[in-house]
């Protein structure tokens, strides 16, 4: 296969130029006594193909995604926290968010978590029956959450979906197993 792609870079070549010999070759005189005369290699003018690079204006279809939020009226689960020694609460909106594509999905905090100085936000995403052909669709979900500042970790149920913007959450199949793993852990928030 290498002979033939070399043979035909030879014959691109070869066809794509033109070669006209300007001087003759001639080799060197040799004396008998090993005098020498300096010899003459040929000389050639290659003319090569004309080549142009440039851009035109072509209509071609394009993806576009179109993605709109609009501000709707709806029962927030709020949560008020009180840690001895802790000072000043802030509200904080704790929202979890999951780009899917193929089918459309749910995705619903479960519960909230406090181990240490850490709060573990668990979620739950499930794929639904809903084909999206080739579209994608964000779906979320969010709590309120009146707290001393805390480490805020977001830990997801379920497939990670095949999208870069799922790479800010931690995606794992057992639950228990992660819960096994806390220090001290207390559930602040439970649905």
């Amino acid at each position: 296969m290498k002979k033939f792609a070399g043979i035909l870079m030879i014959i691109l070549l070869v066809t794509s130029c033109d070669i006209q010999q300007k001087k003759e070759a001639k080799l060197p005189d040799v004396d008998v006594d090993i005098d020498t005369e300096a010899g003459q290699l040929p000389t050639f003018d290659v003319d090569w193909a004309d080549v142009n690079v440039g851009t035109r204006t072509k209509m071609v279809k394009v993806p576009k995604v179109v993605v709109v939020m609009e501000e709707v009226e709806v029962e927030v689960p709020y949560v008020d926290v009180d840690m001895p020694n802790s000072g000043e609460k802030e509200e904080l909106t704790l929202t979890v968010e999951a780009e899917v594509t193929g089918k459309e999905h749910s995705i619903d905090i479960k519960e909230i978590i406090a181990s240490n100085d850490k709060l573990y936000v668990i979620s739950s995403l499930k794929e639904l029956d809903q084909d999206l052909g080739d579209k994608k669709l964000r779906v979320s979900d969010r709590v309120i959450l009146n707290a001393p500042d805390l480490n805020v970790k977001h830990i997801i149920m379920g497939e990670k979906p095949d999208r870069v913007f799922n790479d800010q959450y931690k995606y794992i199949k057992d639950i228990n197993a992660f819960k096994a793993g806390l220090k001290k852990p207390r559930v602040i928030f439970t649905k």
